[in-house]
């Protein structure tokens, strides 16, 4: 069973996803990208890229005078066991109780629903 890893941080969630999607990045690929959307240090990309690095969640190479980050562990694991983690704190682990707070709560297009339907329904 793969060892348990500490829970991330919205920033550092938000750093793990640039890195999924570019599949292997320096601090400045990072950087840039999240900088884009919000105002950031390049210093704080690196300490937190360092720490998850140190976390378990990325692999770094050194590639010239640079480190090169790659993802250690695939992102629906981490998703998954997020989400996990917040139906057990948030609907005591019902499953069913957040279907339903996000059906009743949530504008959900007629299309997502009926992928909803489709999905519980088993795949068909």
């Amino acid at each position: 069973m793969p060892r348990r890893l500490p829970a991330l941080g919205a920033q550092e969630l938000a750093i793990m996803k640039v890195v999924w999607r570019l599949k292997d990045a320096s601090v400045r690929d990072v950087y840039e990208d999240v900088r884009a959307r919000r105002p950031v240090a390049y210093t704080t990309v690196m300490t937190m890229m360092n720490t998850l690095e140190t976390k378990g969640y990325l692999k770094k190479h050194l590639d010239g005078r640079a480190f090169r980050y790659r993802p250690a562990v695939p992102e629906q694991r981490v998703i998954g066991r997020m989400v996990r983690d917040f139906v057990e704190r948030v609907f005591d682990g019902g499953a069913a109780a957040l279907l339903t707070h996000l059906v009743s709560e949530s504008s959900l297009s007629d299309e997502e629903r009926r992928e909803l339907r489709r999905l519980i329904d088993g795949g068909r």
